[in-house]
């Protein structure tokens, strides 16, 4: 048998091209979309950029609501909500239409209790080992070593409380927090 020689033998080399092109498309684009859910599983979600921070919420896990938190609160309390991180922050009611602008972490520097309240002394009283905090939460008794961390607490256009992170100054110590 005489093997036949000329163009129909050999495969036109566009089309040899083009088959390698589909097949590296198709190959990089199955790997890419395996590899998509591995890399947003070792990057963080964002925390929403410069936006109003994190909803306040009760104990629930309802969010806060700043007119429903007033009529059921009285002028200098100090009530506990889930803040940032989850944490329990203290939102302080200053008047009958207003609270502070900052909320006060109540976890203890010391050994990571939460710290209660305490109305009839006036100061946040630690029922571990006795640290005791102001009514702003600056340290005043050890072993705590600093005062509790604070967050900006603000009225959302929803209506909800927000509290978000804070970066200034600490207006207790006159330093720079030492939480951020």
């Amino acid at each position: 048998m005489a093997q036949a020689s000329g163009p129909s033998d050999v495969p036109d080399l566009g089309r040899r091209q083009f088959m390698n092109l589909l097949t590296f498309g198709a190959v990089t684009g199955a790997g890419l979309g395996m590899l998509y859910p591995v890399v947003k599983y070792f990057i963080p979600p964002s925390s929403g950029g410069t936006g109003g921070g994190v909803t306040a919420k009760d104990a629930l896990g309802n969010p806060v609501v700043f007119k429903d938190f007033l009529a059921s609160h009285s002028v200098g309390d100090r009530v506990l909500a889930q803040g940032l991180k989850g944490d329990p922050t203290y939102i302080v009611v200053e008047s009958s239409d207003a609270i502070a602008n900052y909320g006060i972490n109540a976890v203890c520097t010391h050994l990571g209790c939460v710290v209660p309240w305490n109305a009839s002394e006036d100061k946040f009283i630690c029922p571990c080992h006795g640290s005791q905090y102001d009514s702003a939460g600056k340290v005043v008794r050890g072993p705590a070593p600093l005062s509790l961390p604070l967050a900006h607490a603000d009225v959302t256009e929803a209506g909800t409380i927000a509290l978000s992170t804070w970066t200034e100054t600490d207006f207790r110590t006159g330093e720079d927090p030492w939480w951020s």
